[in-house]
């Protein structure tokens, strides 16, 4: 069925309006009262169909809580539990009329989030810059400057250690045999644990020698599974088999790969995730993907944020993140601001500047290519108060999904902050 509609028209004579009793200055008052939120419902509405069942919840409702979840940084559980005491809130979603109880589960905003992907995501922070020109947090010929930068959106995953991995591997292996009626003649179970535990002492220790020994005898016991199972596996129908065939690949990989190995494994339920070196002394290397972002020269509003699934070198993400940036301002960008990095980038029909730049140039233009520093600062807040930070989102999509929506966060809060009264 398509989704409900939020309907404020009818009286209730024994209770007041939200609208009443909230102060009419406040940021998120003012701001919902701004926003075109028929936007939203004619955009989503197609991915809903017609079909009897019952009425997903409203659009507005929904959009508003991921609006407010990425502003705040807090959890889809901490969402709906703030969504159900707080009035401004409430107004914000769209209710005029106070809900004692929270109108969803927080397990309506995993699925909705889902289904709108990464494409509608974008559309919610198109929204969010539209919103910014028209407060005048900034203006349109402010997007023809931009500054692009990469970081570092960490997984939520166990640091990887060949002990932790291959013994993962053999647990899930082992599990999904007995589910399968599958009948091992030896799981290891008791002596890779112990082992495990042993080649963490070695390594504290550093016994180093002790330690490589542990591994390699860890890596006969899950080849052995791996065989084990393969062997087994002409006992069971085709549907079944499939269900074995990315585990085993893996647990194939994570034998063959070495310390100087290239697309190396570092977890087993989130196969994609890659190492990045940025040269940080607190931490040498950090396993999730990188991001590249796009910011506003002047304000630091966000116009484009894209998620890249494999490392690569960070000239080759200038183009597209500079395509999207074009995309949802509809503004042609005349000039981007990077740093060293994006050496050898290849983009002819931009004025693209590396900091710090050369002598021969104008003041205004030295000036600009020293602020490109600017986005440093930016970065941190979305990760502290936002969610880039660390990503417990699921797979590729999630990486995408996670890196839109706390851009989203950030242009949110800098509307907001505009908002404030004096």
């Amino acid at each position: 069925m398509k989704p409900k509609r939020i309907n404020n028209l009818q009286e209730n004579l024994f209770e007041p309006r939200i609208s009443s009793i909230i102060d009419p200055k406040n940021p998120l008052k003012l701001l919902a009262d701004q926003i075109d939120w028929t936007v939203f419902e004619k955009e989503f509405d197609r991915i809903y169909s017609k079909a009897k069942g019952q009425p997903p919840k409203p659009i507005r409702l929904m959009v508003g809580l991921f609006m407010l979840q990425h502003t705040t940084g807090v959890s889809e559980e901490q969402a709906v539990a703030i969504w159900a005491e707080n009035p401004y809130w409430q107004y914000f979603g769209g209710y005029d009329y106070f809900c004692w109880k929270a109108p969803l589960d927080a397990s309506t905003m995993v699925r909705w989030r889902q289904r709108l992907k990464a494409s509608g995501m974008e559309k919610i922070l198109q929204a969010t810059i539209t919103q910014a020109v028209q407060i005048g947090v900034a203006k349109q010929r402010d997007f023809k400057k931009v500054i692009v930068d990469t970081t570092v959106m960490e997984k939520h995953i166990a640091y990887p250690t060949d002990s932790k991995l291959l013994n993962r591997a053999r647990q899930k292996l082992v599990t999904l045999a007995k589910r399968y009626g599958l009948q091992l003649r030896q799981n290891y179970n008791r002596v890779s644990s112990a082992l495990v535990r042993k080649i963490s002492g070695y390594a504290h220790a550093k016994q180093y020698k002790r330690m490589k020994r542990g591994v390699r005898q860890l890596k006969t016991y899950v080849g052995g599974v791996v065989r084990e199972v393969e062997r087994q596996l002409v006992k069971l129908p085709e549907q079944a088999v499939s269900v074995f065939t990315d585990l085993l690949g893996l647990s194939k990989r994570l034998l063959q790969q070495e310390r100087h190995s290239t697309h190396k494994l570092y977890s087993m339920h989130e196969a994609h995730v890659y190492v990045v070196a940025k040269g940080k002394a607190h931490k040498r290397y950090e396993y999730g993907c990188q991001v590249s972002l796009a910011v506003t020269h002047k304000q630091g509003l966000v116009v484009s944020t894209q998620a890249l699934s494999t490392n690569q070198y960070d000239g080759h993400s200038l183009s597209s993140s500079l395509k999207q940036a074009e995309l949802l301002t509809g503004v042609p960008i005349e000039q981007a601001f990077v740093d060293k990095g994006y050496k050898g980038h290849g983009i002819e029909d931009k004025s693209v500047y590396l900091s710090p730049g050369k002598r021969n140039m104008t003041r205004s233009l030295k000036k600009a290519i020293r602020g490109r520093s600017a986005i440093e600062p930016l970065i941190g807040p979305m990760k502290n108060d936002g969610k880039l930070g660390l990503n417990y989102l699921k797979g590729v999509i999630g990486d995408e999904l996670n890196a839109v929506l706390c851009a989203v966060g950030h242009n949110m809060r800098m509307i907001l902050t505009n908002l404030q009264p004096l």
